[in-house]
């Protein structure tokens, strides 16, 4: 729903194998739950090992559990 924040989210991704600062990027999914950024990892399960250790049940690369686990900042905040 927001023009451009598919971009800025890869550019945020791309930036995280350079950033000083851990970024949790393997937290980012599309709004189905597919693990679409599995490339910018290292190893190619390195993603759904991460997303598993937090709690995700991970099915053909896609989040089964995905209501479970999606963060709305907007209802943390809420605004």
């Amino acid at each position: 729903g927001s023009p451009g924040a598919a971009r800025m989210v890869g550019w945020a991704m791309n930036q995280s194998s350079r950033a000083t600062q851990y970024v949790p990027a393997h937290r980012v999914v599309n709004r189905v739950g597919l693990l679409t950024g599995k490339h910018h990892f290292d190893g190619s399960e390195l993603m759904q090992e991460l997303l598993e250790n937090e709690g995700a049940i991970i099915e053909d690369n896609r989040i089964i559990n995905l209501e479970q686990m999606f963060w709305d900042p907007i209802e943390e905040l809420g605004l």
